[in-house]
C-alpha cells in the first residue's frame, strides 16, 4: 500500500496530476517557485525519488527527462483510505465515523459512487438462487452470500491499481509504491 507523499513530493504530484501530460523539472520548478525558494536540483530529485517509487515514468528527451504520472490522485486517495481501513480492528465502526465527519456534499458524492459500483455489478439471476436444495429461504443460495460479501464500500477487484500497475512494462514489479529499488521503505 502507497504511503501519504510528504509535503514537498505532493506539491511536485499536484502539479504533474493537474497538468495531465509529460512534464519537465523546469516547469515544475518554475511553478514551484511562485510560492516558494527552492533549487532546481531539488525538484530533480524530489522527481527522481518518485519515479523510483513508482508515482512517475520518465522519457528522456535530449539531457532532459519529461515526467508522467502512473496513477491518479483519485486512485492515491482511494489507496490511502483503503489502507487507513483495512488498518481499523473494527472496519465497521471506523467507516461509521467516518461518514460521520463527511459534508452532505460528499455524502453525495459517496452516495453518487455506490449508484455507479452497483450500475458495474452483474444482475443476479433469480433462477440461480430458487430451487437450491437444502437453501431456500436461508439466504444461503448460491449467489446470494456471496452478494452480500460484494456490497461493502469498497470491492477488492475496484480498488484503484497501485501506480506501478500502470507503469512502464517491470516497473515496480514485485514491490510497493514507496519502496526503492532495494525493497526498503521511504
Amino acid at each position: 500500500m502507497p504511503r501519504r507523499l510528504g509535503d514537498l513530493e505532493d506539491a511536485v504530484m499536484t502539479r504533474v496530476w493537474e497538468w495531465n501530460r509529460p512534464v519537465t523539472v523546469r516547469e515544475v520548478l518554475e511553478d514551484l517557485q511562485k510560492e516558494r525558494s527552492i533549487a532546481y536540483t531539488t525538484v530533480m530529485t524530489v522527481l527522481d525519488n518518485l519515479h523510483q517509487k513508482g508515482w512517475v515514468r520518465r522519457e528522456a528527451e535530449g539531457r532532459a527527462y519529461r515526467y508522467e504520472a502512473v496513477s491518479t490522485r483519485a486512485a492515491y486517495a482511494a489507496a490511502l483510505m483503503n489502507e487507513a481501513w483495512s488498518a481499523s480492528d473494527n472496519p465497521a465502526a471506523a467507516l461509521v465515523a467516518f461518514f460521520g465527519m463527511m459534508s452532505p456534499e460528499q455524502r453525495q458524492a459517496l452516495r453518487d459512487a455506490v449508484r455507479m459500483v452497483q450500475v458495474d455489478e452483474p444482475a443476479e439471476d433469480p433462477e440461480d438462487t430458487e430451487g437450491t436444495e437444502g437453501t431456500e429461504g436461508t439466504g444461503e443460495a448460491t449467489g446470494q452470500g456471496e452478494r452480500a460479501e460484494q456490497t461493502g464500500p469498497v470491492e477488492e477487484d475496484r480498488t484503484p491499481a497501485a501506480p506501478e500497475a500502470a507503469g512502464e512494462p517491470g516497473a515496480g514489479e514485485g514491490r510497493e509504491p514507496g519502496a526503492n529499488a532495494g525493497g526498503k521503505g521511504r
